[in-house]
C-alpha cells in the first residue's frame, strides 16, 4: 500500500485558501408556491440553489466524515421546509430558507437563490436570490 507525499509546508502561504464553499446547485423539487388561482393546491418545479461560504474551522481538513460540513442537512432541511406548508411567493420561502442556513455555525456568507423553470416558454426561469455579499 502506498501512502500520498506529505506536502506539508509546501504550498506558499499566498496559495493558501482564504475562501471555503460548499454548494446544493439546482435542487429540483416539487412545491405549492405562488398566488395565482391556477397554482394554489398545484405544486410546481422549483429549483433551489444554495452557496454556503463557511469558516477555516467548519471545513474539513481531513478525510473524516465527522469533520465534514453536512449536504444531506441542507437538501433534507430544504426539502422538509418547501414541504412544511404553501407559499405564495418566491421571496418568502428564499428567506426561510436564508435565515435557516445562515443560523448554522460556521457561516461567512451566504447565497440562495430559488427559481420556476416551467413559467414562460421563452424563459429559462424566474427567481429570485439572497445574498449576503
Amino acid at each position: 500500500m502506498t501512502t500520498a507525499p506529505i506536502l506539508d509546508g509546501l504550498v506558499p502561504a499566498s496559495l493558501a485558501p482564504k475562501k471555503r464553499r460548499i454548494f446544493l446547485e439546482d435542487f429540483d423539487l416539487p412545491v405549492d408556491i405562488g398566488f395565482h388561482d391556477f397554482e394554489v393546491g398545484n405544486p410546481q418545479r422549483l429549483l433551489v440553489t444554495v452557496e454556503v461560504w463557511i469558516d477555516e474551522a467548519s471545513f474539513a481538513a481531513e478525510d473524516n466524515v465527522s469533520a465534514a460540513w453536512n449536504y444531506d442537512f441542507l437538501r433534507t432541511e430544504i426539502g422538509r421546509l418547501a414541504n412544511s406548508r404553501r407559499f405564495n411567493l418566491q421571496e418568502t420561502l428564499a428567506r426561510a430558507i436564508y435565515d435557516l442556513i445562515a443560523a448554522r455555525a460556521g457561516v461567512t456568507g451566504l447565497r440562495v437563490s430559488t427559481r420556476k423553470p416551467d413559467i414562460y416558454a421563452d424563459c429559462a426561469a424566474v427567481g429570485v436570490e439572497l445574498s449576503s455579499f
